[in-house]
């Protein structure tokens, strides 16, 4: 269990992203090691999406299962660069993706993100995405890091 002052250091680089609320889909970061990033998102049913997604019987789209795990992408590289508060990761592909199970409300979504290669400005990492340790989503994520440019 990390402290509250190791929290506060992992969860800089989620404050990192360019997304907020209702499109921020990381709601901790657990882990930054090396090549590797664990992140959390809880799934609840007060979600936006769970209005008009089933809502008889609501699932979270795999759509956005796959953009949570870019989100954690872009957090492992923004912890790897210089001067990230500069920098956006615009997704460029993903393959190789498989959904294993459905994501319900009350589900704890586990992401892990492993760097496979990078030669700035490209980045390519594999995603795994748990529920109770159970597999619910992979992909292989690309990536293109770009200079931000504010709109006037």
């Amino acid at each position: 269990m990390a402290s509250k002052e190791e929290r506060a250091h992992l969860d800089r680089f989620l404050r990192l992203l360019p997304h907020r609320y209702p499109f921020l889909l990381v709601d901790r970061v657990l882990e930054l090691d090396g090549g590797r990033a664990r992140t959390l998102k809880n799934v609840s049913i007060n979600e936006p999406f769970f209005t008009g997604h089933f809502p008889d019987n609501p699932v979270m789209p795999g759509v956005l299962i796959i953009e949570a795990l870019a989100q954690s992408a872009a957090i492992l590289a923004l912890r790897q660069i210089e001067n990230p508060g500069s920098r956006l990761f615009m997704l460029t592909g993903i393959d190789k993706v498989r959904f294993r199970r459905m994501v319900v409300p009350g589900d704890q979504l586990e992401m892990e993100v492993n760097l496979l290669k990078h030669h700035r400005p490209l980045w390519k990492m594999r995603g795994e995405a748990r529920v109770a340790g159970e597999l619910a989503a992979e992909a292989e994520l690309s990536a293109m890091e770009v200079i931000e440019e504010k709109l006037p």
